[in-house]
């Protein structure tokens, strides 16, 4: 078995810090948009709800087909 190097735990730690904090900041400007969406009347938090469900679904069944993925459309679509 491989000995860890204690710098390459250090490194790996900072990155997922750095994850975390990017994490943070998209959420902070996702809600902000949302709320700036729903105070000007453009939506409602049940549209962003049912949309944020769609979406789940949408992005979480796994693709049993090429054409679940959305690669190819038509016969043409196909490589030769």
């Amino acid at each position: 078995m491989k000995k860890t190097n204690p710098m390459d735990t250090v490194h790996v730690m900072a990155k997922l810090a750095d994850l975390s904090e990017v994490d943070y900041r998209n959420t902070l400007v996702i809600s902000a948009v949302i709320e700036l969406l729903v105070e000007k009347g453009l939506m409602t938090r049940k549209d962003v709800l049912s949309k944020a469900k769609e979406l789940d679904i949408h992005f979480t069944q796994l693709p049993t087909s090429l054409d679940d993925l959305g690669m190819y459309h038509k016969s043409s679509d196909f490589p030769q």
